[in-house]
């Protein structure tokens, strides 16, 4: 089978079922996105080399990934079924990785930081801020048609878990974080608990509307 179709040189592409939308589909926008995503995901995992202790849980995440795009390219409508593994665990695999990474840092999480660092920490925050963008064109999807809750959830999640490796990163590496100032919860105290979240690690994302 020859890589080429010609079939989207019109500007349309195929999704699961066969129906053809255009390419600038919020579909295809967010799978796009998403696809962006893993790509860099598999940079961090050549840099990171074959021996390195997340290699296994960042492999589960890109084929995580994988299935979740499958999914998304099939509109709530189509008939055809779509028998690629929903990842339905992954929103606490993520939470469980964060805790266990937390727990092995000598800080906590209380700053705004500047992404960067070293290397695999700077590419940690490129993926954390592509996730976020997969899950802002991920919303837009939501608005025009139905899609399994455990996605969006566990996007969500994953942006948080690579904040945290970054900051895990630079721990074990010892350098130093280079603080911006503290999460909003943090210098404005409420008569109500906040539970801390890397929701709140963007100033882009949240620093207005924290969420």
């Amino acid at each position: 089978m020859k890589i080429y179709t010609k079939k989207g040189d019109k500007g349309t592409t195929g999704l699961f079922g066969g129906k053809r939308v255009p390419k600038d589909d919020v579909r295809v926008e967010c799978i796009g996105t998403l696809d962006e995503v893993n790509s860099t995901i598999g940079l961090l995992r050549v840099k990171l080399g074959d021996t390195h202790e997340w290699q296994g849980n960042l492999h589960k995440i890109q084929k995580d990934m994988m299935d979740m795009m499958s999914h998304l390219a099939r509109p709530s409508d189509t008939k055809k079924i779509n028998t690629n593994p929903m990842p339905v665990n992954g929103p606490e695999f993520c939470e469980h990785w964060i805790d266990e990474l937390e727990g092995a840092m000598t800080h906590p999480s209380d700053y705004f930081i500047l992404p960067g660092g070293n290397e695999v920490s700077a590419l940690c925050h490129m993926i954390r801020t592509q996730m976020r963008r997969g899950e802002r064109r991920l919303v837009s999807l939501i608005r025009t048609d139905e899609v399994d809750e455990t996605i969006p959830s566990y996007i969500n999640r994953l942006s948080d878990l690579f904040f945290t490796l970054s900051r895990a990163e630079m721990d074990k590496a010892g350098v130093a974080e280079e603080k911006w100032q503290l999460f909003l919860y943090k210098r404005f105290k409420t008569t109500e608990p906040v539970a801390e979240s890397t929701d709140t690690a963007s100033p882009a994302d949240t620093a207005v509307n924290p969420s």
